[in-house]
């Protein structure tokens, strides 16, 4: 059998959902389940309505309410009929009068804890997925619906939960039967607590629900549909000539998802990688063309491609007191670690280490810390550029072609994984895309 996972913009009207039922239905012979996000720019929208209603703006929370409700009914009436279009409108409604009740009592309770987020956060994914079941039905298409709150147990970490593996997988193998000539649809993103409480994997999440369902299913592979063809090696907005990698290691694509690939959610990676099952990357909107699949190894040596992110914090920390002192970078990363604050890369010396972070929420309080153990300097908006691929030191000339092509441009820091797959380096922003396009033009032209 095989997983199909498909974004917001596969789903995001009438016919791009006829153009995903079609691609499904052509591999229906593969005991397709089909995974589905909330369709384009809806779970953005219940977002908003949960802060205005908390904020007690009604006028705009019951408009968002009414927009969110129009879209999916209009939807409906575009591609269904007759008792399919009737069971479809009744099916939906039930989701908006509980979205309606949830609404109310944000705005008399002006709060939103993240239990009633991910309560709101939820019906994207439920009422995407209904449309899609009901026009497989007008289509003669046989289909089976399935809650994936039922399946898909975490623990009661709200708007970022972790599944409960053994017994998520324990559930799904016994809600589902996945046979050839039958299409199983069910929501990606969503689940539900111990407690029987909605919750959510985080944005992002329904790659990571996809490869949930494909590991607990042993699925022959996971497809992951998007808008672009596959991985690219960089991103075409800074280069469009940008290729489409054919292949690429789980490890490889983990380091260009963390360090700003948006094509793939780094938790995605992990329990295709446990059950050794390829996750192929594709375009919804070109079916036929290239595609990038993710395997559990790559050997070949060399670059695969160029990530990079934005908006980037240098915090530099001075002092002659590590010198030949024991737990000094201990102490550093406690402060990190106190505020919740992850670094992304690091860099030492005999009295000085220097480190990035894209979270400010509490760079106050880390400054404040870190300056009881020596000078601190912070650098605000810089760049991370991630060279990612295999054996980069095979390579005698391959830092001298790096520092090259980057001929005029002002290296922070550079920082080569443990790895050996990611060598990074931090720039200004403001030099962000002349470098990624010269580093393009030097590896892949």
């Amino acid at each position: 059998m095989i997983v199909l996972k498909f974004g917001g913009t596969s789903v995001q009207n009438a016919e791009r959902m006829d153009e995903v039922l079609t691609i499904t239905e052509y591999q229906i012979d593969r005991a397709p389940v089909l995974v589905s996000s909330a369709m384009s720019k809806i779970t953005d929208s219940l977002l908003l309505l949960s802060q205005k209603a908390k904020s007690g703006e009604e006028k705009e929370a019951l408009q968002l309410f009414e927009d969110i409700r129009n879209r999916h009914l209009s939807t409906a009436e575009a591609f269904l009929k007759g008792d399919n279009l009737s069971k479809a409108a009744e099916h939906l409604e039930s989701y908006f009068t509980e979205l309606h009740s949830l609404t109310r009592g944000l705005l008399l309770l002006k709060e939103c804890t993240p239990r009633s987020l991910d309560a709101i956060a939820s019906f994207g994914e439920l009422m995407s997925t209904t449309l899609l079941y009901y026009r497989a039905l007008t289509r003669g298409i046989q289909a089976e619906f399935a809650d994936a709150r039922d399946m898909v147990l975490t623990d009661d970490n709200f708007t970022s939960a972790l599944p409960l593996v053994e017994e998520t997988n324990k559930r799904i193998g016994e809600a589902l039967r996945p046979e050839p000539g039958k299409i199983i649809i069910t929501q990606g993103f969503i689940a539900r607590t111990k407690a029987g409480a909605t919750s959510t994997l985080g944005r992002g999440g329904s790659d990571y629900s996809a490869t949930i369902f494909g590991a607990a299913l042993n699925a022959e592979e996971v497809q992951i549909w998007t808008d672009v063809d596959g991985i690219m090696t960089t991103d075409p907005r800074i280069v469009p000539e940008a290729k489409t990698i054919a292949k690429i290691s789980y490890e490889e694509a983990a380091e260009l998802a963390y360090f700003g690939a948006k094509v793939v959610h780094p938790s995605t990676i992990q329990p295709a990688v446990e059950k050794n099952i390829p996750v192929l990357v594709k375009n919804t909107m070109n079916p036929q063309g290239k595609y990038t699949s993710i395997e559990v190894y790559s050997n070949k040596p060399g670059i695969r491609a160029i990530a990079s992110k934005k908006d980037i914090t240098l915090i530099n920390i001075n002092s002659t007191r590590m010198l030949n002192a024991y737990g000094f970078l201990n102490r550093i990363f406690a402060i990190f670690d106190k505020y919740k604050t992850p670094v992304d890369l690091i860099a030492t010396s005999e009295v000085s280490v220097s480190m990035t972070i894209d979270n400010l929420t509490y760079i106050e309080d880390i400054v404040k810390e870190a300056e009881k153990i020596g000078y601190v300097n912070v650098e605000q908006g810089k760049s991370i550029i991630c060279l990612v691929g295999q054996n980069f030191w095979q390579d005698s000339a391959f830092v001298e072609r790096v520092f090259k092509s980057l001929h005029g441009i002002k290296v922070r820091m550079i920082s080569l994984g443990s790895s050996d797959i990611n060598l990074s380096i931090v720039i200004p922003g403001a030099s962000l895309q002349e470098a990624v396009q010269k580093l393009h033009r030097e590896f892949f032209s």
